[in-house]
């Protein structure tokens, strides 16, 4: 029996996304640095053992004056790949870009359009193409109406692979006190008790769609993924309101688990593919565990740090 054991890749990779193509699995994620993050991208043929490949996107393409760039995640549209994520400096001015290529992984040639240029910040793109074909995008912004204000979850049609809508539909706002990123924030001109909810991952399961979210402060051991549900992607989104995250929460040695994607196996099983923490805070690590569906929603089977059944991957073609 093959075993794997968290983390799956030793290097700094956070916002982990996953995609399979081409007979292999591509992860896409962000590096670290302080006055630079770039995309970075891994290769896998199990799920468990993975190597480096890049660059994610062409430099040539890259927009100026925005060096940092987060969480990448992959579309396949009509025979080439679109790959979504923001770019913006340090946390500010962040919008949504989108960049394609001819092969899952990459490089990928920025389109030079931002699909959020309303938005005062818009982080942590997820593409969703439902049953029928229809594309949307999940994302995240701020918004300053509400008990709790903050950065919410937002869905919108895409008319194309490069241009929304312009009808953002709410997914997920605050609702918990383990969503808090901060007190006494300073932003917009203001101090607010600020609230953080993102990194989406929508799902069809059990003929509802789930949304798989982030809440809390990243940096924090009550960092962690909870969901809520709809009968459409467009909503209405419904979530019962808890005092920790449902999915995966912090269990030591791993810290803060968040930003997870789902990927599904050969036998059918689910599983979640998320960042986490060191003991030591040195670096947000790839990560995977069993993602299991009860009778109150998604729930992971971790996080783990033994040893564990690896993923069944018999056909990659």
């Amino acid at each position: 029996m093959r075993e794997y054991t968290n983390p799956v890749w030793d290097g700094y990779f956070a916002d982990p996304f996953v995609l399979r193509a081409g007979g292999r699995f591509w992860a896409f994620g962000t590096g670290g640095g302080e006055h630079a993050q770039e995309l970075i991208g891994l290769v896998s043929d199990d799920l468990v053992t993975w190597e480096p490949h890049g660059p994610v996107l062409d430099p040539a393409t890259v927009p100026d004056g925005r060096p940092h760039h987060w969480a990448p995640e992959v579309i396949e549209h009509e025979g080439q790949y679109v790959l979504y994520y923001s770019a913006g400096l340090y946390d500010t001015g962040h919008r949504i870009r989108a960049a394609v290529s001819d092969h899952p992984g990459g490089p990928y040639r920025d389109q030079g359009v931002d699909l959020t240029a309303g938005e005062p910040f818009a982080i942590d793109p997820h593409p969703f193409r439902d049953e029928d074909g229809t594309l949307y995008l999940f994302y995240c912004v701020d918004r300053l109406e509400g008990e709790r204000v903050g950065t919410v979850v937002v869905v919108d049609r895409l008319v194309s692979p490069t241009q929304l809508a312009g009808e953002p539909r709410p997914v997920v706002t605050a609702s918990s006190d383990w969503q808090l990123f901060l007190a006494g924030r300073s932003m917009y001109d203001a101090v607010h008790d600020w609230y953080t909810c993102e990194g989406a991952f929508c799902v069809r399961r059990g003929g509802r769609y789930w949304c798989l979210y982030s809440g809390g402060n990243w940096q924090k051991e009550s960092y962690g993924v909870a969901a809520a549900s709809a009968p459409h992607p467009l909503g209405p989104w419904t979530e019962e309101p808890g005092d920790l995250p449902t999915v995966v929460r912090t269990t030591p040695p791993t810290i803060g688990p968040g930003h997870a994607s789902v990927v599904t196996d050969d036998d059918g099983q689910d599983w979640l593919v998320y960042h986490a923490w060191d003991v030591g805070g040195e670096a947000r690590r790839i990560c995977l565990d069993p993602l299991d569906w009860t009778a109150s929603g998604p729930v992971c089977r971790g996080p783990s740090a033994e040893p564990r059944p690896a993923p069944a991957v018999r056909d990659l073609g």
